[in-house]
């Protein structure tokens, strides 16, 4: 496993992060310690949650496993979406965001967050109340680091804009969606965080599965199961390009998902993109990533299919 410095904090980070979205739902306790326990002894010591997943159950099971890996392990957890059906129970006001990370702490079973993202961009709070908050977390010692999540890139720079002019905790990493099907990310937010030296953790390298060819085969995933999956990768013209790079991986003797995230990777702005699984056949699939080092040329051919 390489450690890459994680944009300009000092700390470094493995090169892979373990995204823990199916823990409590899709894998459940049993897998979900199985996975972790595989992803911690292929040398992945950086975990990705959110409060809102499985409605804190999720932070629940990764408290449970974290046990005496804690000072070793780099973790982060998000917060914005809804934890309840009061009205204050969402958003990034102050009050939502101080007591979302109380709870993420018990359920996590830490004393702090390695890295707070803001979960997606609240039109209804002035950004520089949700930065005061993590301001204040990160001078209580509860958040090393703040961050972003499902910002665009005019949002990424009004906030570190802000954080700057007032004095607060700077912005130090992003997680946009970039993958080899949506790849508007490289347009401006790649750019903006290599000119800024913002850490980018990607989610859906694999485009929900279907990159690993799945799909094809008749397997079910989460575009059947979930709909917002299927309208984001719905679009029945990206087929011939999925059967393009399935058959790439193929004649390269590798395995598509790995390939895909080695794609992803292999992207000079990205640090560490966050890898899902379901079980440890699909991590272990994935982390031959690890085995594939792309030349300029080899990620050009690949993205021009």
């Amino acid at each position: 496993m390489k450690y890459v410095p994680f944009g300009r904090t000092g700390i470094r980070v493995s090169k892979l992060c373990l995204g823990t979205m199916t823990f409590g739902k899709e894998a459940d306790e049993a897998d979900a310690r199985a996975i972790m326990d595989r992803a911690w002894e292929a040398g992945i010591t950086f975990f990705d949650t959110a409060n809102v997943y499985n409605r804190g159950l999720t932070e629940e099971i990764i408290g449970r496993w974290i046990g005496s890996r804690r000072d070793k392990l780099i973790l982060a957890s998000k917060v914005r979406f809804p934890m309840g059906d009061g009205p204050n129970d969402w958003g990034a006001s102050r009050r939502h965001i101080l007591m979302s990370v109380e709870q993420s702490l018990k359920r996590l079973q830490t004393d702090w967050l390695d890295v707070l993202y803001l979960h997606r961009w609240d039109e209804a709070t002035p950004i520089e109340e949700s930065l005061a908050a993590l301001d204040t977390l990160v001078g209580q010692g509860k958040v090393h680091y703040a961050a972003v999540s499902n910002f665009s890139a005019w949002q990424t720079m009004k906030a570190a804009g802000v954080g700057a002019a007032r004095g607060f905790a700077p912005i130090t990493a992003i997680q946009p969606m970039y993958n080899l099907l949506k790849r508007q990310a490289e347009v401006e937010i790649l750019p903006m965080a290599e000119a800024e030296g913002f850490a980018v953790c990607p989610y859906n390298p694999l485009a929900a599965g279907i990159l690993t060819g799945k799909y094809q085969r008749g397997e079910s995933g989460r575009l059947d199961e979930n709909v917002m999956y299927a309208r984001r990768y719905g679009n029945p013209t990206e087929n011939q390009a999925v059967e393009r790079f399935v058959a790439h991986a193929l004649q390269r003797g590798v395995s598509p998902a790995a390939l895909a995230l080695a794609w992803t990777a292999s992207h000079p702005a990205v640090t560490a993109p966050i890898l899902g699984a379901r079980s440890t056949a699909q991590l272990e699939d994935t982390l031959g990533c690890l085995a594939i080092d792309l030349s300029p040329v080899e990620r050009a051919e690949i993205s021009a299919l």
